[in-house]
């Protein structure tokens, strides 16, 4: 069967992907992959400056042609390649670009060479901490509205703060920037040949839940708060005058002479980006009342909710009308490190080197025999803190802890331990939406980690309580770009409608298990305590007892001899 077909864009941290979908029923026709080649695993890393890291905006470029011209010509040996009727596209965020007024990335200029704050600014850069701290200070006394939007705290990841810290380090590439924009609004733009910066659309998901931008509160924060933080900043805001919009509004068609190099029409329609785990939750069927969990490097939570819902959850990455599904409000909530805090481990403390295969072997190695512990044997708790903690507290400055090590703790129990605490920071960001009165009834997983190891997936499950719904796609975030482009080109009527022909309830669930449940249950009151002594100064629980409690768990785990 063939028939009208998108094309969706992902573009992640280490990689880009694409593929061709249908539009009557998302079923993948063709898909490709390109490693970015600058840095380590594509991303640019400071060897003085362990918060740094950045992408060059030519891998980007480099993405652009390679893919669609792979794509197209997979694509050509089932489908007339004239049936591609639209192109959407995800990315990471924030991911913001200092670029000319020819919207051209200062990277690309000579000029600029080697000066690492000229490339684009990665989601996991946190070298804006002070600045984050400094932004919601101000934000907190004079644009209080705009900040409830994200919980009351800035992200030292986000767009505001990692303009402020250039504006005030490198005068040299802030006078350049005619402004900065996100990577996902740079990749559409290219797609669609848009050269003005100040007239080119950017897309709500990333300006609402990165750069605070409410429409019903005017826009981005005023011009006049922003401008005593510093006058670079109301600059940007001034240069952002178009309104934000959906991610399933076209913005243009493909340019002719990429369309001429990849074999595609010039008439293909361009829709308007959206941040890769926003797009993702569409393409893995996000409904009211569900959580999607889009797990890879690092884990982002997205759900949606009626209009006229409540828009201030504390501790929560932000609440955005329309970033999701136009007409609904976006919810998102996240962790800073899960893959990579696994790959840390496997690299660096069980010392795997860099290669690929062996960093494989291990992690496979390491997984089953974490799997033959039985819950709470290990007696260790940790804190997923590796890359600072998202939500619910807020702070990039933390760090990871872990607790009960013994002479006899072995690398499994460590990988184990890390993977029950990124279930249990998963698990205090479910429960922090609960007590502001979102409520869930099915959570969707997605992504590398979660179809790749079920025992993460059985953790969670356990650790939580819930069961976790493993999502058909294993391509969700491209399809999710792909059912944009499928509305943006007008081959849908709306969102709702498309997610319901292009994608598939998930057919695998993992079911928690009672026993292991009540095991994790006596250890999250650990991780509990832990979370509030380091990271609010206070807990409910004597620490001096956690190491005992660890123990005891430990015995009781070890002699009832619970499987996994």
């Amino acid at each position: 069967m063939s028939g009208p077909c998108v094309i969706g864009l992902d573009f992640g941290t280490s990689s880009a992907r694409a593929i061709v979908a249908r539009i009557s029923d998302g079923a993948i026709i063709a898909s490709a992959t390109f490693d970015y080649p600058s840095g380590t695993a594509g991303v640019i890393t400071s060897a003085t400056d362990a918060n740094l890291a950045r992408q060059h905006p030519g891998d980007y470029l480099a993405a652009i042609d390679a893919l669609l011209g792979q794509v197209a010509c997979k694509a050509a040996a089932s489908i007339d390649i004239a049936s591609i009727v639209g192109i959407g596209v995800d990315a990471t965020a924030s991911t913001p670009i200092p670029v000319d007024a020819a919207l051209r990335p200062l990277a690309l200029d000579a000029a600029f060479a080697g000066d690492p704050d000229a490339l684009a600014h990665l989601w996991k850069d946190h070298t804006a901490h002070a600045e984050a701290v400094q932004i919601t200070a101000e934000l907190t006394r004079s644009a209080p509205a705009h900040l409830a939007r994200c919980g009351m705290t800035y992200s030292s990841e986000w767009f505001w703060s990692k303009i402020l810290r250039v504006a005030r380090t490198n005068q040299r590439v802030a006078r350049a920037a005619a402004t900065w924009v996100e990577q996902s609004d740079y990749i559409p733009a290219v797609l669609a040949g848009l050269s003005d910066a100040a007239t080119m659309p950017r897309n709500v998901c990333a300006a609402g839940h990165k750069a605070l931008y409410a429409a019903d509160l005017g826009g981005y924060p005023p011009v006049a708060v922003l401008e005593r933080l510093h006058p670079a900043l109301a600059g940007v805001r001034e240069s952002c005058a178009v309104p934000a919009v959906t991610s399933t509004t076209p913005i243009g068609t493909l340019t002719a002479p990429l369309a001429a190099r990849c074999g595609l029409s010039p008439r293909v329609v361009i829709a308007a980006g959206g941040i890769d785990a926003h797009l993702g939750a569409i393409g893995s069927g996000v409904r009211a009342g569900s959580m999607v969990k889009i797990m890879g490097t690092s884990t982002c939570d997205i759900l949606i909710a009626e209009a006229g819902s409540s828009l201030d959850i504390p501790g929560v990455c932000g609440v955005v009308d329309g970033s999701v599904v136009p007409g609904c409000l976006g919810i998102e909530a996240g962790q800073s490190a899960v893959g990579d805090l696994f790959d840390w481990f496997v690299r660096h403390v069980a010392r795997s080197g860099s290669d690929a295969a062996a960093i494989a072997r291990t992690h496979e190695e390491l997984t089953r025999e974490a799997a033959r512990l039985a819950p709470g044997a290990s007696g260790l708790v940790a804190l997923d803190w590796n890359n600072g903690n998202r939500c619910v507290l807020v702070d990039p400055l933390l760090s990871g802890v872990l607790i009960g090590q013994t002479l006899h703790t072995t690398a499994a129990e460590i990988y184990r331990a890390l993977i029950e605490a990124t279930a249990f920071g998963a698990r205090t960001i479910i429960d922090r939406l609960a007590e502001q009165g979102t409520a869930l009834d099915t959570i969707i997983v997605c992504g590398g980690i979660a179809e790749k190891n079920p025992l993460a997936m059985q953790i969670y499950a356990d650790a939580i309580g819930r069961p976790m719904h493993v999502a058909e796609s294993s391509q969700a975030c491209a399809l999710g770009g792909a059912i944009c482009a499928a509305v943006a080109a007008g081959a849908h009527p709306d969102m709702p409608a498309a997610i319901a022909a292009m994608t598939r309830p998930p057919s695998r669930v993992l079911v928690p298990n009672p026993a292991a449940t009540r095991v994790y249950d006596e250890l999250f009151a650990v991780y509990s305590a832990l979370h509030d002594a380091f990271g609010r100064g206070h807990s409910a629980m004597d620490l001096r007892t956690a190491m005992k409690q660890l123990i005891a768990i430990s015995r009781q785990a070890r002699a009832a001899g619970m499987p996994s």
